[in-house]
């Protein structure tokens, strides 16, 4: 494979720290396409050692509009289904570039280790320094030990470690779109995170035709009908959860994803005023807001957005999901600040809307901002989710920004990957790939 990839798939051995790099197989990316059709079958060739896929989409990383998304693809420890996780921010860029497209981890390692990928290069090393520290400081103690601040790092934290069962795997210091409780199967493994940084270039088989036709789509998905919007507040509102006065004080900035044209993440000040525009004298006065339904869910309990904000970041900190901890903290009757952080290392029980699909709820369930000419009565809504969503997952395209584009059409997302590739994907081909993931 020479196109619009690493070329290169890692298998990782946690149990004896043997790790043999292999070809990704064009004929597989014939089959597979990329991204989630890949790691299921990779799921499917080691699954009797309870792996966990890494992988990255057929364009994460390139000029396509937002082609921001990597994910991890493993078994879900409350259900026993496959599901996919999307990694979003600047991890799936990361990934790409750092010389692996899929990274496959499994066995149990006998102490704490972490991935260090890079460059092409995967090593395991020693976790001891960092098994017990909170999600930030074990960010920032790889990222000190490497010399290099933009190291992307995929970590849990004690929630992980303790075999939660909402334990999530972050991004950086901020809350990823894990809703399955991965960061308990990393726990399992004894893997407290796998750091990425590389400096890879992708080649394209048709250079000039493949920028031009991502310049065109860029220009038309810019003046969508998201246009002048941005951020979490936006997203909310558009799912009929109006918050945007209430969160207007502490905002500070709203921020892409790589290469997404929509900002998704809002950064909120919660130790200093939200207008100064000054570089701050605090490490991090602030928390960037990555999920709108954790913000939701303090919100719905009467907490002010200053409060919900603080307790997102203490989460992510912990490394465990603001959902799970909202609703069961809820139902429980636990609405005050204070009590609501003590309980993370008790916050047990079933969800209510747990959800049964291959995909993260993380993506809003419907449309944002755009018409894509469903029936008006949504009977075909949830179909059409869980298409887009797989759409989504092959390709590298960010989960929400799929949501609202309706010009990245499946049409033009298969012309792409022949120009970029120089491989003649069909219809058929994707038809038989979204059936495979979605079966």
């Amino acid at each position: 494979m020479e196109y619009l990839t690493s070329n290169k798939v890692a298998i990782v051995d946690l149990g004896t720290s043997k790790i043999v790099h292999e070809k990704l197989d064009e004929a597989l990316v014939r089959e597979k396409i990329g991204g989630a059709g890949v790691t299921c079958e990779l799921y499917e060739k080691y699954k009797e050692e309870d792996p966990i896929i890494l992988g990255t989409g057929l364009f994460t990383g390139t000029l396509v509009p937002a082609s921001a998304l990597s994910m991890i693809t493993a078994k879900n420890p409350s259900t026993g289904k496959v599901c996919h996780a999307p990694l979003t921010l600047y991890a799936g860029m990361e990934m790409k570039y750092s010389g692996f497209d899929y990274i496959v981890i499994k066995g149990k390692a006998p102490k704490p280790m972490y991935l260090w990928v890079h460059d092409g290069i995967a090593d395991i090393h020693d976790a001891k320094e960092i098994w017990g520290k909170n999600v930030w400081d074990a960010t920032d103690s790889i990222r000190d030990s490497m010399g290099d601040a933009l190291i992307q790092v995929l970590g849990i934290g004690k929630a992980g470690e303790s075999g939660s069962d909402f334990g999530q795997v972050c991004i950086n210091y901020w809350a990823s779109g894990d809703r399955w409780g991965f960061g308990k199967l990393f726990g399992r493994k004894k893997l407290k995170s796998v750091a990425l940084r590389g400096m890879s270039l992708l080649e394209i088989a048709d250079p000039e035709g493949f920028v031009q036709a991502c310049k065109e789509l860029l220009l038309a998905v810019k003046n969508g009908p998201f246009a002048g919007k941005q951020g979490i507040a936006e997203l909310s509102a558009e799912m009929g959860e109006d918050i945007r006065k209430w969160l207007e004080p502490i905002i500070h900035r709203h921020l892409s994803c790589f290469n997404t044209p929509f900002p998704t993440n809002t950064f909120v000040f919660l130790d200093e005023d939200p207008k100064h525009l000054k570089e701050s004298e605090k490490n991090e006065p602030g928390f960037l807001i990555t999920d709108v339904y954790g913000l939701l869910g303090f919100n719905k309990m009467g907490l002010s957005a200053q409060d919900s904000s603080a307790l997102l970041r203490e989460c992510a900190r912990a490394g465990i999901d603001a959902v799970a901890v909202a609703e069961l903290n809820q139902k429980a009757g636990m609405t005050q600040l204070e009590e609501i952080k003590r309980s993370f290392g008790d916050v047990k029980g079933p969800l209510e809307h747990l959800s049964k699909e291959p995909f993260s709820p993380w993506a809003p369930p419907a449309p944002m901002f755009a018409d894509f000419a469903l029936s008006p009565d949504g009977s075909q809504t949830a179909d059409w989710w869980k298409r887009r969503q797989a759409m989504a997952y092959i390709f590298g395209i960010h989960p929400i920004f799929a949501l609202m584009s309706p010009e990245l059409t499946e049409e033009k997302l298969l012309e792409l990957a022949t120009m970029g590739t120089g491989l003649e994907f069909t219809p058929e081909t994707l038809e038989q790939v979204v059936g495979d993931i979605l079966k």
